[in-house]
């Protein structure tokens, strides 16, 4: 079940969830050193991490699922956000070149049918990025952070989804090594916590951050009882054409 989007914005407007946004920022620019004229979409609740890419990229798109909510963004401007179903995205086949997925995949009903429409809506080539929670992370054992919410995966759970779902990995790092504790010393000093934990205790990362790209050699299987997409035609299409 997704967090409602209240509760996503504040968490972020928060010193934590400015330090949180950081951290992984950092990781996600080392990923996508440059987006310049890619055309980019954000699902979930990706908006802190698309702000550090949006004045570079061809387009930069936020979709936020609608049981969890939408906000205006960017703060100026027109918007670019829309409330969507994450297994029914509103875009073309093969019509971005690389999405951001973050708050999203932990919360869905299907993580198999989120990223099987992420790789309908991919070009070729086009690369994604998953920010998951590290079911052996310390993010994950309290609420006290979006991080608690939703079903955390381990390596060997996301790889083996990635393929089911044709993605090849193409790299993973590690993020939020320092504590989910709200005290002042430990956010403050939440860039040297994070070296640290890095350095000890990787394994107990709160996030994977992994990077794959779309494979196609071969096709999607079909939705076993899912919705049917509507195809669309002219009117005055005679029968049987």
């Amino acid at each position: 079940m997704y967090l409602d989007v209240v509760d996503l914005r504040a968490f972020y407007a928060e010193r934590i969830g400015v330090i949180v946004a950081r951290l992984i920022g950092v990781k996600l620019r080392r990923r996508w050193p440059s987006v310049e004229g890619q055309r980019l979409v954000g699902i979930g609740y990706a908006t802190p991490y698309l702000r550090q890419f949006g004045g570079a990229a061809e387009s930069a798109i936020a979709f936020m699922p609608a049981v969890q909510g939408v906000v205006n963004w960017p703060p100026e401007g027109p918007n670019a956000t829309a409330l969507i179903e994450d297994d029914e995205l509103p875009l073309r086949d093969a019509s971005v070149d690389r999405v951001l997925v973050v708050h999203a995949l932990e919360m869905a009903a299907d993580a198999r049918n989120v990223l099987k429409e992420i790789w309908r809506v991919l070009a070729p080539g086009g690369r994604v990025i998953l920010v998951v929670p590290n079911r052996r992370g310390l993010w994950t054992r309290g609420e006290a952070t979006p991080f608690g919410y939703g079903r955390p995966f381990s390596r060997g759970q996301l790889t083996a989804l990635l393929r089911e779902s044709l993605f090849s990995p193409l790299g993973w790092s590690e993020a939020l090594c320092m504590p989910p504790i709200r005290r002042r010393i430990f956010v403050k000093n939440g860039a040297a916590w994070e070296r640290l934990g890095l350095y000890l205790w990787p394994a107990f990362a709160g996030v994977y951050i992994v990077e794959a790209t779309k494979q196609l050699y071969a096709g999607i299987p079909a939705r076993g009882g899912g919705r049917v997409r509507a195809v669309l035609r002219p009117a005055l299409v005679p029968p049987g054409a």
